[in-house]
């Protein structure tokens, strides 16, 4: 097992390395759209619409990219992928990036040679149960059989708590979260464990969300974010200037209501470097001198994304917590744009 792991983490830094030789900017515009890597389907961070339009947190970042380097949020062919397919597919370059609820850890950024170009959602791994289960605590879940997706960083995490707290589990493994929320309805599992996100996104599509609950536990750090191959530092830049440009909007009170006012000039030179008025940052990236404005009016500065896709008054209803900007007791802070 663990030689095959090795041969298996070898294999993608292979193919990392080689589809890094190539220019994943050109390539993009080449090609006239962006190939992102997006989850198989969760409600308010990727999934499609009735119409099959494709909606969420993570798929507006993919629009803003797309918008920053070809001026048109959409032009994206998104890219379904499981925890099991994501990495091979950015490896192999049929993605150029992977925007799905992916976690930034020592071994994926330096053994799987992948770079992660910041963090969008700051979030940890919970317990979702049916409340008729009468747990009040992850610590009560002894012998309990576990939904748990393969190839992801809660399965770990899952064994380390269990084990950590002398008690036992049955996992019950599934490759998306569509099987999942299919094995836990049906009953084959008693607990669901992803992302705390992940599960407050499931329980909000549940015909009777009320008769379930997440549990007080977080048991882990997951810093979600974007990550593209190593070795491509243009096209790097361009996806973690992108990610910081919406986090800055924000912090300096572009909107989508007023950027074409922005637009037109401030008395903040920051403000003004960001929409591209003044200075040469776009030509640094090799971009258009309005790449940012182009990528905030795609959907948005991060606050608005945040609250259209999954905020409180979404049907997800999630608070900003730590993903409150640095001036409201957050972790969110973007380098300055100068």
């Amino acid at each position: 097992m663990k030689k095959s792991v090795i041969l298996g983490a070898a294999t993608i830094a292979g193919l990392a390395a080689g589809a890094a030789m190539a220019g994943t900017v050109d390539d993009v515009k080449a090609r006239g759209k962006l190939n992102c890597g997006v989850t198989t389907g969760l409600v308010g961070f990727a999934a499609p619409d009735a119409n099959g339009e494709w909606q969420g947190f993570d798929v507006s970042l993919c629009r803003a990219v797309a918008a920053a380097v070809l001026g048109d949020a959409n032009a994206v062919e998104f890219v379904p992928t499981t925890g099991k397919t994501r990495f091979t597919a950015l490896a192999s370059g049929e993605i150029d990036m992977l925007a799905r609820n992916t976690t930034w850890t020592f071994s994926r950024d330096v053994d799987l040679k992948f770079e992660f170009t910041g963090v969008n959602y700051y979030d940890g791994q919970g317990f979702m149960v049916p409340k008729a289960l009468g747990v009040s605590s992850a610590k009560e879940l002894d012998g309990a059989r576990v939904c748990i997706q393969t190839g992801t960083t809660t399965e770990l995490n899952l064994a380390d708590f269990f084990r950590a707290n002398n008690i036992s589990y049955e996992p019950v493994p599934i490759e998306t979260n569509a099987e999942a929320q299919q094995q836990y309805l049906a009953g084959a599992c008693d607990v669901y464990t992803t992302d705390a996100s992940g599960l407050a996104a499931t329980r909000a599509t549940f015909e009777a969300p009320d008769e379930h609950i997440l549990l007080p536990e977080i048991i882990s750090k997951e810093p979600l974010g974007p990550l593209v191959r190593h070795g491509d530092h243009e096209w790097g830049d361009v996806v973690r200037w992108t990610l910081n440009a919406l986090i800055s909007a924000e912090e300096l009170g572009v909107t989508s209501a007023n950027i074409d006012e922005l637009s037109a000039g401030t008395d903040n030179p920051e403000i003004n470097r960001l929409l591209g008025t003044e200075g040469t940052l776009g030509e640094m990236l090799g971009l258009d001198a309005d790449w940012a404005a182009k990528a905030i009016k795609a959907g948005g500065n991060y606050g608005e994304i945040f609250a259209k896709n999954i905020g409180e008054e979404t049907p997800i209803g999630l608070a900003r917590g730590l993903n409150a900007q640095w001036t409201e007791g957050g972790l969110l802070y973007s380098p300055p744009f100068r």
